[in-house]
């Protein structure tokens, strides 16, 4: 083995190959098509950065939902403590009527 390193991946196309690129896209499509061939690609990518943004805050809703219906979950699993303070205290009054009438 010689110990020369492959780059995994080439570097970014610099000027010669960039000429190179423009002229194959000249011959194939044509002059007059280039720019409509950008706008309508930077129109799907806005369409797309679009659908991307409400897929994120559909999935950040459902998310608080989530949350909202684990903080109730947690308020109804708490024992009641008023409830079970009346409760008692309705005890020891009926003791106390008891106690009276005996």
């Amino acid at each position: 083995m010689n110990g020369a390193l492959v780059p995994l991946f080439p570097g970014i196309p610099g000027g010669p190959e960039l000429l190179v690129i423009l002229l194959i896209a000249v011959l194939l499509f044509g002059a007059n098509k280039i720019p409509k061939l950008a706008r309508s690609t930077g129109e799907a990518m806005g369409e797309f950065q679009k659908g991307r943004e409400e897929v994120e805050q559909e999935l950040e809703e459902m998310r608080k939902g989530k949350d909202k219906e684990a903080s109730e979950a947690d308020v109804e699993s708490e024992p009641a403590t008023e409830s079970t303070d009346t409760e008692s205290e309705t005890a020891d009054i009926a003791d106390a009527e008891t106690e009276k009438s005996n």
